[in-house]
Parts: structure tokens; C-alpha cells; sequence
């Protein structure tokens, strides 16, 4: 039997708001088995649970939201807990969204490490992908599909030259989140950071936290951390994302064009059709940081 997780112990640290450029305090604590992730807004006593039915506003990222209190930026810590398998969090924040970091999971993924990682005497469920379930937008697609283990796939193509036609597919029984995915950074064009800066959003962004890009090259001093970094960290946002079913899905993803909006509609469709999924516990794994998937030869999740 394969047990949920949680952290060891309590940890802080600080950072930069993306959009507000303000210092933001995080702490992350151990919670009990059965209550998943959640968020509270310390300087407002507002706990909001990491669930599709809070998600209010999915532009330029995902926000949770519970009376009127929101957090934004929420995606790449909640990428960092799935891809360790953490499935019961709270996290502490004094203000409206995460601190951004250096735009990827990665100082997350370190942070819980140095919590450690403690298991609870609950055996872990996941969501069981049934039948295919899909989301269409104009050019924009994405869908679940049934799936031994859990594997994302994703198209990333935008007219520059750098980014027309960027496919990558990660098999996370095989294949290691912390490596593969938790360092990409998020990225942005040159011409569109400054019209946002002028609008008074991403006022914390800069190429310590973003890999940026002109109409031709990449800016940073230090180029990319992998070659095809940018579709990576669509794959990592989509992590996040799924994981506000409530529970680590088996199945597989696919997307192409797709964001934050088209995550959360999939996944609202995916919880509205309960013939879709079901859910099971979690048993014979095959591990690779944390991400328990099955051999289904062996024995159904």
C-alpha cells in the first residue's frame, strides 16, 4: 500500500511577488492525511483550498480564490508538491500571490526537500482517467486520456523562431521531475513585459525570474538551462494545474497551445463527467521523485 505524504517539519522563506515586485513571506507546514493543499492568506486569515472549484482568474496565471480573498501564482509550488509527491500541505502567505523566485519549481522543490518528507498512515488515492476527455479553443487543445502511469505531452508553438513547433513528451515513470521539468523558468517577450510594467502588473519580473525574449534570441546573459526550457515549463505549469483535481491523476495529458484557462476548463469538465474517472488507491508504484504511477500488469493504482 502506498501511503500519502506530507512534510517533515515546517520551513520559511521569502521572495518577489511577480506582479506586485513586493517581498512576500512563505512558509510551508505539515498537514493530516485526507485534507490536500491548502492556502492561507495570514495577513487576512483567509484559508482557500487548492481545488478547481476556487480557481477565479486564470490570466497571465492561476489564482485561487475563496470570499472575495485571493492568491496568485500559485502553479509552480503547487507543480513542485505534486512532483514530490506531497498530497497534504498548508502554505502560509502574507500576501495576494507566491513569490515568483527564479520562475521555476526548482527553489520550491529545494525548499520541501529541506522540510523533508514524512508519510501518514493513509493509503494515497489518485483520479483514474476513464475515457477521453477534451477541451477545444479556436487553435488551442488539450484532453486526458486513459494511461498506464502518468505522462504529459505538449506542442508549444508561437510565431517566433525560437518557438514554432516545440514538442516534448515526459514519461514520469521514466523519466525524473526534478530534473527534467522543475528548472525550466517562465518566459516572456520583450515587447510584452514592458506594455504589462506600464499597466502595473509584472512589476517584479525581470531576467533573474523569466527567461525573456526579443524578436529573436533569448536575452538572458545565461541562455536557456535546457534547449527547449520554454516547453518544459508549459509541461510544469500543466502539473500545477492538474493538480487542482484534488488528486494525482493516471492518465495522460495532451496539449497543444493550451494554458492556464484551457488546464482549468479540463479539468472542470473532467470533475463534472463522473463516468470519466474514478477513484482508486494507490499501490504497486514505480517512483521517480516522488510521482507514484503503476505497472497496470501488476496492479491498478
Amino acid at each position: 500500500m502506498i501511503l500519502q505524504r506530507t512534510l517533515d517539519h515546517s520551513i520559511k522563506c521569502s521572495g518577489i511577488g511577480l506582479h506586485s515586485g513586493k517581498k512576500i513571506q512563505l512558509q510551508l507546514h505539515p498537514a493530516e492525511a485526507n485534507t490536500g493543499i491548502s492556502f492561507t492568506r495570514i495577513d487576512l486569515g483567509v484559508t482557500i483550498p487548492a481545488n478547481a472549484a476556487h480557481v477565479c482568474d486564470t490570466r497571465l496565471c492561476t489564482t485561487l480564490g475563496k470570499d472575495g480573498v485571493t492568491v496568485s501564482t500559485v502553479e509552480h509550488l503547487l507543480s513542485a508538491l505534486a512532483g514530490l509527491g506531497i498530497d497534504n500541505a498548508r502554505i502560509e502567505v502574507d500576501a495576494a500571490e507566491v513569490p515568483v523566485m527564479d520562475g521555476s519549481a526548482a527553489p520550491f522543490v529545494f525548499l520541501i526537500q529541506c522540510a523533508g518528507i514524512r508519510e501518514l498512515s493513509e493509503p494515497k488515492k489518485i483520479l483514474r482517467i476513464l475515457k477521453k476527455v477534451e477541451i477545444k479553443d479556436g487553435n488551442k487543445r488539450c484532453a486526458l486520456y486513459p494511461s498506464t502511469g502518468f505522462k504529459i505531452s505538449y506542442l508549444l508553438d508561437y510565431n517566433h523562431p525560437l518557438l514554432k513547433q516545440r514538442h516534448v513528451s515526459i514519461d514520469f515513470s521514466c523519466q525524473a521531475y526534478t530534473r527534467e521539468i522543475s528548472r525550466a523558468r517562465t518566459f516572456g517577450f520583450l515587447h510584452e513585459i514592458e506594455q504589462l510594467q506600464k499597466a502595473g502588473l509584472a512589476l517584479g519580473g525581470s531576467l533573474e525570474n523569466a527567461i525573456v525574449l526579443d524578436k529573436y534570441r533569448v536575452i538572458n546573459e545565461g541562455g536557456l538551462r535546457y534547449e527547449d526550457e520554454c516547453v518544459r515549463h508549459k509541461i510544469l505549469d500543466t502539473l500545477g494545474d492538474l493538480s487542482l483535481a484534488g488528486l494525482p491523476i493516471a492518465g495522460a495529458f495532451e496539449g497543444v497551445r493550451t494554458g492556464h484557462e484551457t488546464n482549468h476548463k479540463l479539468v472542470s469538465a473532467l470533475l463534472a463527467d463522473q463516468s470519466a474517472w474514478r477513484i482508486e488507491n494507490a499501490s504497486v508504484p514505480i517512483q521517480r521523485d516522488g510521482i507514484s504511477v503503476a505497472n497496470e500488469q501488476l496492479s491498478p493504482i
